[in-house]
């Protein structure tokens, strides 16, 4: 490309623009993690994509930055771009979260559990709260033998206005996070609404602490395990459907 201007004696003088500023492989990668959170996209060799669900769900209201927060509108263009990409046929998440915004942490579930492609949840430290929807919206799901789970009631944050609406409100937005709970696992909505509204477990909350097995023998996931399990049974499930895409060269 050429810069053109003009010289004092009137011609135009052209000279070649100045290249335009290129980053390293190792600079992009950099500049992924710590915009997204997230490592550039697999290359070819790897057709398993790992989702990173950590900190607090950041929603409507940007955070302190001291908190580390997952950002629903970094999340929701990777999980379009997962399943739009051809080179990427199964979805690993990885969640360490203490929860966080009630209607991005839902948004997130519903966008993973709707994805053509298989998806392997794996709960390493701690998913807690709306971190629970996120973790049973895959079609499998693993907690690491020390990792917990909290189960506890829905609460809004602000000026509230004391008023039947608002319980109301609140009511019907539990009600949405424990159907979904209820429909993406194997515990039922009575024993989820004991775990939620337990009195007697911790301190100084209403609500139940999972540890490990316990969450699998409530149903709430369905097995622990670690790294290594998760991505064998996602393998497993990538092998799945291709085998089922028929006959015909429809295999990738």
């Amino acid at each position: 490309m050429l810069n053109c201007r003009q010289s004092p004696e009137g011609s135009i003088d052209a000279q070649p623009l100045p290249p335009a500023p290129t980053s390293t492989p190792g600079e992009s990668t950099a500049q992924n993690i710590e915009q997204l959170g997230q490592l550039q996209l697999p290359s070819p060799e790897s057709n398993i994509y790992a989702l990173t669900v950590i900190g607090q769900i950041e929603g409507h209201m940007i955070l302190p930055p001291q908190n580390k927060t997952t950002k629903y509108e970094h999340v929701i263009p990777q999980l379009v771009a997962i399943e739009q990409d051809p080179r990427i046929d199964g979805l690993l998440i990885v969640l360490n979260t203490v929860g966080g915004d009630v209607e991005a942490g839902l948004a997130i579930a519903e966008m993973i559990d709707t994805l053509s492609k298989p998806a392997v949840s794996l709960v390493l430290g701690g998913g807690h709260s709306i971190g629970v929807p996120v973790a049973v919206s895959a079609d499998y799901s693993y907690i690491s033998e020390t990792a917990t789970m909290t189960v506890h009631p829905l609460r809004l944050t602000g000026n509230i206005w004391g008023i039947p609406q608002t319980y109301e409100y609140l009511d019907k937005m539990q009600d949405r996070v424990i159907r979904f709970v209820c429909s993406h696992s194997r515990v039922n909505e009575q024993k989820y609404r004991e775990l939620m509204f337990d009195t007697g477990q911790i301190a100084r909350d209403i609500g139940t602490l999972l540890v490990g097995k316990d969450a699998v023998e409530v149903g709430l996931i369905d097995q622990v395990g670690g790294l290594g399990p998760a991505v064998a049974h996602l393998k497993e499930l990538i092998k799945e459907k291709r085998g089922g895409r028929g006959s015909g060269g429809e295999q990738a």
